[in-house]
């Protein structure tokens, strides 16, 4: 099978240097242009949100394919595998954001719903927005473009609106987690960033606890209260995730995708894979899905 490309952002200009909003319709038109194609999948290493404005089809999410409607965002987290619906062509907005230009915003703004929650098996990367949503969305991104636009537009103000929709589009998606205190939902985002950044170091969940300063039977309760789901279950999910992607994003052999994720021992690398998928790491990378061109 082909290898799965890894995308680099890249900016059209200096006034969308961290952000940049691109009319789907336009891209469309660029297609000819791209080094890869984007209906097959394709790994970003940026931030990118689908506004689907008109039109339904369907988005390729990490191996999984999420039908979307009008008033549909789909949110596509940093190192997530995607690729695009070109049949049918949904009219709407691509917005691009790099972790540098989000980090800055989520210095002053905590936003829980930017962690890796595709781990969450309830959550879903896609939300159908209400009608008084879809206007905030509307006239906020026609702000921003406007703001980027201006030559002598001010990036502080491009912060502030994009800020105001991330916090309208976070109150909408995070109806779920409202149960949690926001010391509650901090940690779990902080739990979640530290299963990305420490995947390939150790799967305990005991060290995860220990890196957050608190128990494990604590740890694991939050994650019971965050997600439905255990500690270990979410540490898990992260470790076939990126066992998947390493699968059908490069040529390295099975050897090596085991070591690089911390698993010394091969044998238990292919049983570990195979008892949560059913499948083989070699089956996987022989029958992964990709979606139709």
């Amino acid at each position: 099978m082909k290898s799965v490309p890894s995308i680099e952002f890249r900016a059209p200009n200096i006034h969308k240097a961290g952000l940049e909003i691109l009319d789907l319709e336009h891209f469309y038109r660029k297609l000819s242009k791209c080094n890869f194609c984007p209906s097959q999948p394709h790994r970003i290493n940026y931030f990118c949100f689908i506004y689907i404005a008109e039109g339904e089809g369907g988005h390729f999410v990490d191996f999984k394919y999420h039908p979307f409607k009008q008033g549909s965002f789909i949110f596509v987290n940093k190192h997530q595998v995607h690729a695009f619906d070109l049949k049918s062509r949904p009219k709407g907005k691509m917005i691009n954001i790099t972790e540098d230009f989000l980090n800055t915003i989520l210095t002053n703004i905590r936003i829980p719903f930017f962690t890796p929650t595709h781990l969450v098996s309830s959550q879903q990367p896609l939300l159908t927005l209400s009608s008084l949503l879809v206007d905030t969305c509307n006239n906020l991104l026609l702000e921003i473009n406007k703001a980027q636009e201006n030559e002598a537009g001010s990036l502080l103000l491009v912060q502030l609106l994009f800020s105001s929709l991330l916090v309208a589009l976070a109150t909408e998606r995070g109806a779920d987690a409202q149960h949690l205190s926001e010391t509650q939902a901090f940690r779990f985002q902080q739990f979640l960033l530290l299963i990305e950044s420490n995947a390939a170091h150790t799967r305990d969940a005991s060290d995860y606890a220990e890196m957050l300063h608190i128990s494990y039977k604590s740890l694991n309760l939050l994650c019971k209260q965050a997600s439905g789901q255990t500690t270990k279950q979410l540490i898990d999910a992260h470790a076939i995730l990126e066992i998947k992607r390493r699968l059908t994003i490069g040529s390295a052999k099975i050897q090596e995708i085991a070591y690089d994720l911390g698993f010394d021992d091969v044998t238990y690398f292919v049983k570990f894979f195979k008892r949560h998928t059913q499948l083989t790491p070699s089956q996987f990378k022989d029958n992964a899905a990709v979606p139709n061109s």
